[in-house]
């Protein structure tokens, strides 16, 4: 019993505290707030998509910086129990098989495409760092088909022998690659942010 409980607190730090006070369903928003202070990817009126959007925290911050013109849609495989803000819209299914709602998406243009996608841990680091990189791989096709000229793309990645390539893949694309590790990030945590910058 013992050991449970210190490992539920092991988790639980303040930045867990923090995105309870606010709100938010998860710690993982403060990640998001600190590459926008940093790159100032997000904007008023932006329409973003949100892959790996739950349990919500970053979607419920992008649609408090997108106003009233702008609007946030977020998939995911796993349901959503927060209420939706204003200008936020959620479409659960796979992103590797999407939902004919989902498809329909593909005939719009995003100004910003987020992806905070993480494979279900295997416990083999190994493991885990190529299905990270075919979820990342995924999600920077996506963006091809839906993002707009100039607009930016945020995913994390799980560092391992393939983070170089997909960093090429994306300077290919974009004008500007930055790689970013927030400070809320967890220090053992192998997760890092590829954030590309301006779509050629």
């Amino acid at each position: 019993m013992k050991s449970t409980k210190f490992s539920k607190n092991l988790w639980h730090d303040h930045y867990s505290q923090k995105a309870q006070k606010e709100g938010y369903p998860a710690r993982s928003v403060y990640k998001l707030q600190e590459i926008q202070k940093k790159f100032k990817i997000l904007s008023k009126n932006d329409h973003i998509l949100d892959l790996g959007c739950a349990p919500g925290s970053w979607l419920i911050y992008a649609a408090s910086l997108t106003g009233l013109k702008g609007e946030v849609v977020g998939i995911d495989l796993k349901s959503l129990k927060i209420k939706l803000p204003a200008k936020a819209r959620f479409i659960q299914g796979d992103i590797f098989d999407l939902p004919l709602e989902a498809k329909e998406l593909l005939n719009r243009k995003f100004d910003v495409v987020l992806s905070d996608m993480a494979p279900f841990s295997s416990g083999n680091q190994f493991t885990d760092g190529v299905r990270s990189f075919q979820l990342c791989t995924e999600a920077l096709a996506l963006s091809e088909k839906v993002l707009k000229p100039g607009g930016h793309f945020i995913c994390k990645i799980f560092q391992g022998e393939d983070f170089k390539l997909f960093s090429d893949m994306i300077k290919e694309q974009f004008k500007q690659l930055h790689i970013f590790k927030p400070k809320s990030s967890r220090k053992a945590s192998r997760e890092i942010f590829t954030i590309g910058k301006n779509r050629r």
